[in-house]
């Protein structure tokens, strides 16, 4: 339990408040209907960069001291946390440098180019990239801001748990309890943050990570009790894939929190996102899809109980946005 005593996301939300939106949990009446249970949506859609990463970024910056802040910060990311990064730096006059992977998606790439920071494309998958850009950061003595090995931004993704506590009893015309919450898994810094709020202040909330099965990495490290190297596949899932740093941080914290993990195929991640945009019109990235077909996957075996869906971020690549609208 060491690691995570230290993760205090309570404090993480009071500091970012002012710079970050809190985002709705939202009752949703079909999925409700369709699988028995109490089914809630956390909108991190609705974010300002249209994603949960913001949290996390926000609360590494605003924890530097003013020399790191003046020295600038690097980071790496496939789209998401270097758009959070580089708004929360824009906000807080904190230069930042980006890192990415080759498989980018243009439009992401462009947006994060927008705000007129120096980006790097880097040949290889997310992980090289991430690995280019803590040598920089340590050639130039600046602050390497993690995608999710960092327990500061551990404890900014922690900050979506404190709000969905927050808002639960107002969701319901009693005190509601949380019985479960599903979460896509990448490298474990958004699970490990919510996981451990809710191991502390919500103990009976059974944390569920949810993968695909074209790229479980996290999911495979937990089951060989190591960091190990994993082949992956394409999956739509694209923020959620890439390899495991050795020596994350995020590892011991997701083995402690983790209660259930789940694996989903690219067929039933497609359907959820397209149930999705045709119950509520929403368009929401692939990550998202992962967490809702977790739960259609094993609906029966949470029937009359209170669940939580994270809806991770709504930046849906243009090719996969195409898929959706398809059906």
């Amino acid at each position: 339990m060491s690691k995570l005593i230290h993760l205090d996301s309570a404090a993480a939300e009071r500091r970012i408040r002012p710079y970050v939106r809190e985002t709705p949990l939202w009752r949703s009446r079909w999925l409700s209907e369709r699988t028995g249970a109490n089914v809630f949506l956390k909108l991190e859609n609705m974010q300002e960069t249209g994603a949960f990463k913001l949290r996390g970024a926000a609360n590494k910056l605003l924890s530097l001291s003013p020399a790191q802040a003046a020295a600038g910060v690097v980071t790496a990311s496939s789209g998401n946390h270097a758009l959070a990064t580089a708004t929360m730096g824009r906000k807080l006059g904190i230069a930042t440098e980006v890192f990415v992977c080759e498989h980018i998606h243009p439009r992401r790439l462009a947006a994060i180019q927008s705000l007129g920071i120096h980006v790097q494309q880097v040949a290889g998958d997310p992980l090289a990239a991430e690995q280019a850009a803590r040598n920089l950061a340590e050639l130039s003595g600046r602050e390497y801001v993690s995608p999710y090995n960092d327990e500061r931004v551990i404890e900014g993704q922690g900050t979506i748990a404190v709000e969905i506590l927050r808002q639960l009893p107002e969701a319901a015309a009693s005190i509601c309890p949380l019985d479960a919450i599903f979460v896509a898994v990448g490298g474990g810094g958004l699970i490990g943050g919510i996981g451990a709020h809710l191991q502390r202040e919500s103990a009976a909330t059974q944390t569920v990570g949810c993968w695909p099965e074209n790229a479980p990495a996290l999911e495979a490290c937990l089951r060989a009790g190591r960091i190990v190297e994993v082949d992956e596949k394409p999956t739509v899932s694209t923020s959620t894939a890439g390899g495991i740093e050795p020596g994350a941080v995020t590892f011991p914290i997701a083995q402690q929190v983790i209660a259930r993990t789940l694996r989903v195929s690219e067929e039933e991640i497609l359907q959820s996102l397209r149930q999705l945009y045709v119950e509520d019109e929403w368009v929401v990235e692939g990550a998202a899809g992962v967490a809702l077909a977790g739960l259609l996957q094993r609906a029966e075996e949470y029937v009359g109980r209170n669940v939580v869906v994270l809806i991770c971020g709504g930046n849906a690549d243009p090719d996969l946005e195409e898929q959706i609208k398809a059906r």
